[in-house]
């Protein structure tokens, strides 16, 4: 009974030396109500509202560069998305519902399914933006599938409604994708949407190349969410790459010579040849130039020898 209790007020964040006065003075059939009371009696407080009782350490700094110095965090992200290697991720919610919907239905399911894709990657840090009214009961204009899916996700602290309210029977909505832009700029992540933002790259130099370069497209195959393998084209970074902090360079491969043995080209040949790792790789005339030196200085040097002091 004694570990059972100090156990439970250990996970509590208590201190263990507390937990022992207290039930040595109570003893040992006390009620965790009673035991409870005591400890806030005596002063004592959980190891988190001590730590949160501490000055700050965390210095103001300024935002808006997209450089990933470990000095530089966010107020109120977690260390353990700082000391990830992996990129924040930023989804645009509705980009996302209505391209699993066809453009007709805004599908829920969709998010869930990007969200689980990142998730399975290793990614701490998602969040996904849908503007507030896609709260409200659907309409036959505007039809909504799966909906208690965004309530699950906002339980999580996935999902983050972007503000709207009405004004004298009109909507009024807020821009959510500058919202989507601005946090994924500032937490130097990745945007996930079909959407170019060409409105916002002409509005700030700055996010036009952060949106070039930082955008991640999409698509969905048989309720499959698939991202391409080469999200800036052909020559540019891998998936993996992409979504990490710290890129690992690729590993050169060469392509053997198609002339193999017979090659003439020597060191100034481009392919790989097994066959010359441990020799010198020269050209067949520099080796023929080589060969025709060596005698000619052994010559010089046994005339040398042989000429009297």
């Amino acid at each position: 009974v004694h570990q059972s209790k100090l156990d439970f007020f250990c996970k509590l964040g208590y201190g263990k030396q507390d937990i022992c006065r207290v039930l040595e003075n109570l003893g040992q059939e006390a009620l965790e109500d009673d035991v409870l009371k005591e400890l806030i009696r005596m002063g004592s407080k959980p190891q988190a509202l001590e730590n949160q009782a501490q000055p700050s350490q965390l210095k103001l700094v300024a935002r808006g560069t997209c450089s990933t110095t470990p000095g530089l965090k966010w107020l109120g992200e977690d260390e353990s998305d700082a000391s990830s290697s992996l990129r924040p991720i930023v989804i645009d919610g509705s980009n996302v519902a209505m391209s699993h919907g066809n453009k007709e239905v805004f599908s829920c399911w969709g998010i869930q399914l990007a969200v689980d894709w990142f998730r399975e990657r290793g990614h701490t840090y998602i969040k996904v933006f849908v503007p507030l009214w896609r709260k409200e009961p659907p309409r036959q204009d505007s039809p909504i599938a799966d909906q208690h899916i965004l309530e699950e996700l906002e339980k999580q602290s996935i999902l983050v409604y972007t503000p709207s309210r009405k004004v004298k029977g009109k909507r009024v909505v807020c821009y959510d994708d500058r919202y989507i832009v601005k946090v994924a700029y500032e937490t130097d992540g990745v945007i996930v949407s079909n959407d170019h933002y060409r409105d916002l790259q002409n509005e700030n130099p700055e996010w036009k190349w952060f949106i070039e370069h930082r955008l991640l497209m999409y698509s969905f195959v048989s309720n499959r969410f698939m991202p391409p393998d080469d999200p800036l084209g052909r020559h540019g970074p891998t998936l993996s790459n992409f979504l990490s902090k710290k890129p690992v360079p690729p590993e050169k491969k060469w392509q053997p010579c198609p002339y193999g043995k017979k090659c003439t080209y020597g060191n100034k040949c481009k392919f790989y040849h097994p066959e010359r790792l441990h020799q010198a790789q020269l050209s067949v005339a520099d080796e023929l130039r080589a060969k025709t030196k060596v005698p000619l200085a052994l010559g010089r040097e046994e005339e040398r020898c042989q000429c009297p002091p």
